[in-house]
């Protein structure tokens, strides 16, 4: 089971690395069509997505995988979203709100992983 799980972690997290790079392609190849816009942007949150799933489902110790795969997805988002509305394109004010959202919960992450490291040591 350990080998299963290890391939389809690095198949989820491989395709979220290829819709992060090029979204178009993967819709291209999934769907046979072309994507645009706020489907480009999407696409990519579903890349994040995926290479979270894939390290969260990395078959090791339960609980420290899955707050690794949260924090890589709140991380990562964040990130991305901060970039897009740092670029200037036409974004709402709840974009805003959603990268302070995912700042919030990668901190607490951040801070539960130290707590958990501090109490172990």
């Amino acid at each position: 089971m350990r080998k299963i799980l290890i391939v389809a972690a690095a198949v989820e997290a491989v395709t979220g690395l290829i819709l992060l790079a090029d979204p178009a392609v993967v819709v291209r190849l999934l769907f046979g069509e072309a994507i645009v816009g706020a489907g480009v942007v999407m696409s990519r949150i579903a890349g994040i997505s995926l290479v979270a799933l894939g390290v969260a489902c990395w078959p090791i110790d339960g609980t420290t995988r899955a707050l690794y795969g949260m924090l890589t997805y709140n991380a990562l988002s964040m990130i991305y979203l901060t970039f897009l509305g740092a670029r200037g394109q036409e974004v709402r004010s709840l974009l805003w709100l959603a990268v302070g959202v995912h700042a919030i919960l990668a901190g607490l992450l951040v801070r539960a992983r130290l707590e958990r490291t501090t109490k172990v040591t």
